[in-house]
């Protein structure tokens, strides 16, 4: 089997991040790495703080820190509210470590000594006011494409195009909001897109076949308009040096590496950083040079595709070294609020903190998860999530779980009773489920997250049908044993959908898996076909607890609430 190489793009460092956010990248990544380990596939899933560039000192200056301050700390908030949705990143690493210093200025020599990265003087935005020159980011103004007013030097939030800070139409310091701005020469390094442009072609027509359409399109549409040179290093304190050994004039005037070229590469970092952590780890580069038995799988929104597609790509092929490169691309539109966009800048929307203040992470798991926006953006209404929630986990499978096994211990105490043999009921029950096992399968094979929490769900439902069918609470009283057989197939399936739904909502599938007391059990991660036509893991005898209540309904007055301290429409 390969090994699965599993990334997630990177956080931004200057805030606590949405759960557009979060359902755009890192939370279906961890559905995916969580469901590959249970098939018993060998997994590195790696993730990082992307602590580089203006924002982090513009953040860190209005923190009243240090920005290595300011990074230190939000990455160990970030990092414990990742805890809290149960993501489980092998790493959680940061760029701003000394292994990504080290790689990012490997990259750069070798790009230089190949021919693909070339010094040029330019002309840039200078504010007298703050007697410096303005990075890209630290120039505001309205986006000549769009006519949205708060656009960054870098790119427009609104309409996603690249942009350079002279673009901007009443263009403005984003330090001290003076527009007195003037234009001068400087100097900086170019990577020379244009001439990877045919590679960058080439392997796109060979890995891209099954990507999904938004992510090709994205790429071709950038290929179709032609890679310009994109300077790659910025006048700011932090961030990547340029090497003095390679550039020791640029180096002299402080320049650092423009925050997206050193941030994909901020991956090879995270993992260095896991490899360097303990000395019987495997050596980081077994996962990313001359990798060949690796299948690397990319998750991230749509506005980080261009990078990942195009820019990355270039950067890693001009190299000329055998570098692992994306096999698959799984990109997401937007996570909305109430038909606005989530904003860590503006907060707009419901941010990860607040949100596992207000419940457990496996309501928001399961429901992000069953909207993933894979195609088209998706709407967030506090409405539709109570709805969700109490339908599917209250209802379908929380009651399920709940009145089986109290009433079993209420009939025959809390050890599973033997009943008479499997019917036809049971065999047909079995088959129907194995049926469904491999759909899901299939859907969280090819990352298709939504058919497959549908039919996870279904799978719910079909116990729900066999256990109101067979009516164990009429059959008590005149058939024991058919009973008994009953509430033991249900008990199987409890413990199926302990395996089972471990990806999407891990922690209520380790509290299911744990009810019984039977040893044997615990070396079971995934269900083999055969076992769910049987139906048959849990033996009779076997000591079960009843939990309490799995999940809580949400009421009609937890959301008017909800929606009075969140805004049901605050993007106005």
């Amino acid at each position: 089997m390969p090994r699965h190489l599993i990334t997630s793009a990177l956080p931004y460092i200057n805030g606590i991040k949405h759960l557009g956010n979060l359902v755009g990248s890192m939370l279906p990544a961890d559905v995916y790495a969580r469901y590959l380990r249970a098939r018993g596939h060998e997994v590195l899933f790696v993730c990082a703080t992307d602590e580089h560039g203006t924002p982090a000192e513009l953040a860190a200056a209005d923190a009243g820190m240090t920005v290595a301050e300011f990074c230190a700390q939000a990455h160990n908030t970030q990092k414990a509210i990742y805890d809290g949705f149960g993501l489980s990143f092998d790493v959680f690493g940061r760029t701003s470590s000394p292994q990504n210093i080290e790689i990012t200025q490997h990259f750069a020599r070798k790009l230089f000594e190949n021919g693909f990265i070339e010094q040029r003087p330019v002309t840039q935005v200078y504010s007298p006011a703050d007697g410096r020159f303005l990075p890209d980011r630290y120039v505001t103004g309205t986006c000549p494409h769009c006519g949205y007013d708060r656009a960054r030097g870098d790119q427009c939030e609104n309409c996603t195009r690249l942009l350079e800070p002279t673009d901007l139409l009443n263009p403005r310091s984003a330090i001290s909001g003076s527009s007195d701005l003037e234009v001068r020469e400087t100097s900086h390094l170019f990577l020379l897109q244009s001439k990877l442009q045919p590679e960058v072609e080439d392997w796109i027509d060979r890995v891209s076949g099954r990507w999904p359409h938004l992510a090709t399109s994205i790429a071709r549409k950038w290929l179709a308009e032609g890679l310009r040179d994109r300077a790659i290093t910025r006048d700011l304190d932090w961030g990547v040096p340029v090497p003095a050994d390679t550039w020791p004039d640029l180096a002299a005037d402080g320049k650092v590496f423009y925050v997206w070229f050193d941030a994909p590469i901020g991956y090879l970092a995270a993992t260095k950083e896991w490899s360097d952590a303990a000395p019987d780890r495997p050596d980081w580069k077994s996962w990313w040079y001359d990798a060949a038995d690796v299948h690397y799988t990319e998750f991230m929104g749509k506005d980080n595709v261009p990078f990942h597609t195009v820019m990355f790509p270039a950067t890693e092929l001009g190299v000329r070294e055998p570098w692992k490169m994306v096999d698959y691309i799984k990109s997401f539109s937007w996570l909305n609020y109430y038909g606005g966009k989530f904003s860590t800048s503006q907060h707009r929307g419901i941010f990860t903190d607040a949100a596992l203040e207000l419940l457990p992470a496996d309501y928001w798991r399961y429901f992000m998860i069953s909207n993933a926006p894979e195609s088209d953006d998706v709407s967030f209404t506090w409405e539709l999530f109570a709805s969700q929630t109490n339908k599917d986990l209250a209802d379908v499978l929380g009651n399920f779980v709940n009145r089986v096994l109290a009433f079993c211990a209420k009939r025959f105490g809390e050890q599973l009773p033997a009943g008479s043999s499997p019917s036809d009921a049971e065999h047909e029950l079995g088959q129907r489920l194995s049926q469904l096992l491999a759909d899901y399968e299939h859907h969280l094979e090819e990352i298709e997250l939504r058919k497959a929490t549908t039919t996870l769900r279904a799978m719910w439902s079909l116990a729900n049908e066999y256990i109101n069918d067979r009516a164990p609470w009429a059959q008590i009283k005149t058939d024991p044993d058919a009973a008994a057989l009953t509430l033991r197939t249900a008990a199987n399936l409890i413990f199926l959908f302990g395996m089972i739904s471990a990806p999407i909502i891990p922690a209520t599938a380790e509290n299911l898996r744990g009810l019984w007391q039977q040893p044997d059990l615990a070396g079971i991660s995934w269900p083999e076909h055969d076992d769910v036509e049987s139906l048959a893991w849990l033996r009779p005898g076997t000591e079960f607890t009843v939990p309490p209540v799995l999940f809580t309904k949400i009421t009609e007055d937890q959301v008017s609430s909800w929606r009075e301290q969140f805004g049901s429409n605050n993007q106005q």
